[in-house]
Formats: structure tokens, C-alpha cells, sequence
């Protein structure tokens, strides 16, 4: 078999294709291991957070409450405009019902504050005033102690944001191994016919 034979039997624009296509897979896992690397940076930050014990300012919006997340904020409600159930559970791991109340502050800001856990799905009598608590993404207040006779809701933990930045990584190398290697034997079968 001659050199030209061989190369026209590789197809050239079916090579193209599945060689892009496996230099997308290839970076794609890399750019997974920079989140990897990213997300252990923040959970650190997350993880430092919660040691610090000063109030800050509770945030208005979910980009001001980024770096502010896990810390310790107070708030004034001096309105409740609604207060809602959602699954949550208890200190203890118990499932049950986190309420919520949606507050206005005497700043005119707004809040949402975690209450406390219950079983009980109906709303508690709460008409506002002080609440203090951890900051949790949403933003909203997870009050610490639990308020309207509630018991404690679980603290928001920043271990519980997951971190499968790793596996998705092995996943698109995975991907690229494999593309590679149907390919070659499309190729050696195509040659042996």
C-alpha cells in the first residue's frame, strides 16, 4: 500500500470534525478543574466566614450579599408583608417547614427572614422586630435564636455546597478518550474493508 492510498483513506473532514470535537472535550475538563479551584477558594472564604462574629449590614441584593454570605446580621422588620412555608429542617436534621417572613426594614430595605423550623405548615403570629442571624444565599436572614416560638432551623453551612467540579472534569476526559478511540476503529474498520 502506497503513502496517497493510505491517506485517502483517512477521511479528512471526518478527522477535522471529531479532532475539534475532542479539543473542546479536552478543554472543557480543564476548565472544570479552574472551577474546581475556584469553588475550594470560595468555600474557604465561606469557611472563614462563619468564625468572624462582627453584625454586617444585611444585603439588598444577591450580588451585595456574596461577600457577605455566612456572617452574622441584625435587622429591624417593621413590617411583615408575608410569611410562607418551605421544606427545611431542624438543628437536629428533623424535615419539617422553614418559615419566612418577608419584611420591611426601617431603612426602607427589605429582608427575608428564616424564622425558625417547625412541623407545623401554618404561618406563625410574627409582626416583626429584631431578628439576628447568618446570612445565607437568597440573601436572606437565617435567625439564630429562632423567633414566634419556632424551633432552630438548620444552619446554613457552606459544606453543603456541593463541589463536583472534579468529577465533571473526568467525565469531559472520558468523553475525549472515548470519541478518540470510536473513531480509530471507524478508521481501522473502514481500512480493513
Amino acid at each position: 500500500m502506497t503513502a496517497p492510498t493510505a491517506a485517502r483513506r483517512i477521511p479528512v473532514v471526518a478527522t477535522f470534525v471529531v479532532l475539534a470535537a475532542v479539543a473542546v472535550m479536552i478543554r472543557l475538563g480543564f476548565w472544570q478543574i479552574d472551577r474546581l479551584h475556584q469553588k475550594e477558594a470560595l468555600l474557604a472564604r465561606y469557611a472563614q466566614a462563619q468564625s468572624l462574629s462582627a453584625d454586617v449590614p444585611f444585603p439588598q441584593s444577591p450580588a451585595a450579599a456574596e461577600p457577605l454570605l455566612y456572617r452574622h446580621a441584625r435587622v429591624t422588620c417593621v413590617r411583615v408583608t408575608g410569611v410562607t412555608a418551605i421544606a427545611g429542617s431542624s438543628a437536629a436534621g428533623q424535615s419539617g417547614q422553614a418559615h419566612v417572613a418577608d419584611c420591611l426594614l426601617a431603612d426602607g430595605g427589605k429582608a427575608r427572614i428564616v424564622l425558625g423550623w417547625s412541623r407545623d405548615p401554618h404561618a406563625p403570629d410574627w409582626r416583626g422586630g429584631v431578628a439576628s442571624g447568618v446570612i445565607a444565599p437568597g440573601p436572606r436572614l437565617v435567625s439564630d435564636p429562632p423567633l414566634a416560638g419556632l424551633g432552630a432551623n438548620a444552619r446554613p453551612d457552606p459544606a453543603d455546597i456541593p463541589n463536583n467540579h472534579w468529577s465533571y472534569a473526568v467525565q469531559w476526559f472520558l468523553f475525549a478518550a472515548t470519541a478518540l478511540v470510536i473513531y480509530a476503529l471507524a478508521l481501522w474498520k473502514r481500512a480493513r474493508s
